[in-house]
């Protein structure tokens, strides 16, 4: 479940038609925040192990708690108001996300175009933006966060297995594609990208595997009774039934 921390890097990259150079700025934005945020947690780890023991570390509020193991109590309220603080900015990040993700749907067909039409007056996908907001806040209220946590990565990772397959895929069935992003070392990385992210989902509960497939099969029901139809790359692939 710890990859559930890690899923915020995903919106960098779905958020690549928000910048004027892609092909540049996207590589250096992906791996300097890896790095920066890898060495923060470290950092992070070092000193929280140092002011309490590992074992006596509480897994609810970690950070806070440990500051009230040393007195600091006023420290630790600052850190619970910084955790709220950070994790409303990454549900604001993620909302804008679904918004660009609902909008490149809807411009190929794959779902109603006026579901994720651009508002005149805001420039941004409102309507689908906001049917977000609705079933996200529906679920936080009435699922349990664990729950909820289990389902966000086991998705999160099946989306990325599925483009580690697709990278050298491809590769072979479309050599001349534009590709403004390389990935070395192919086939080797995409195959061991693909393999590490089965082995976390494999490590998932049963029941969670139950919920994927379930919600799995709502997408591909979607897919084929309006999305294979109205598919503008299948149009133009040739690929529509």
């Amino acid at each position: 479940m710890v990859f559930f921390a890690y899923t915020g890097f995903e919106a960098v990259a779905n958020l690549g038609e928000e910048s004027k150079r892609p092909e540049r700025d996207m590589p250096r934005a992906l791996i300097g925040t890896l790095l920066a945020c890898t060495l923060l947690y470290v950092l992070v780890s070092v000193v929280l192990t140092g002011m309490v023991k590992y074992t006596d570390i509480d897994s609810s509020a970690p950070l806070s708690k440990a500051f009230e193991v040393v007195g600091a109590g006023w420290a630790g309220n600052l850190v619970a108001v910084a955790a709220v603080a950070g994790l409303t900015s990454v549900i604001l990040v993620e909302l804008v996300t679904m918004g660009r993700i609902g909008y490149a749907m809807g411009r190929d067909g794959l779902i109603p175009p006026a579901v994720a039409k651009v508002s005149p007056k805001y420039g941004t996908p409102a309507r689908f933006t906001v049917i977000v907001v609705v079933v996200c806040a529906l679920m936080g209220g009435f699922i349990p966060i664990e729950k909820l946590a289990e389902m966000v990565s086991i998705g999160a990772l099946f989306a990325f297995l599925l483009v580690s397959l697709a990278v050298p895929i491809l590769r072979r069935t479309k050599p001349d594609l534009a590709r403004p992003f390389r990935v070395p070392f192919s086939p080797l990385i995409p195959i061991l990208s693909g393999l590490a992210c089965v082995y976390l989902m494999a490590n998932l509960a049963v029941a969670t595997w139950l919920r994927f497939l379930l919600w799995f099969a709502v997408g591909v029901a979607v897919y084929l009774v309006y999305g294979r139809r109205h598919s503008v790359v299948g149009r133009e692939t040739g690929t529509q039934s």
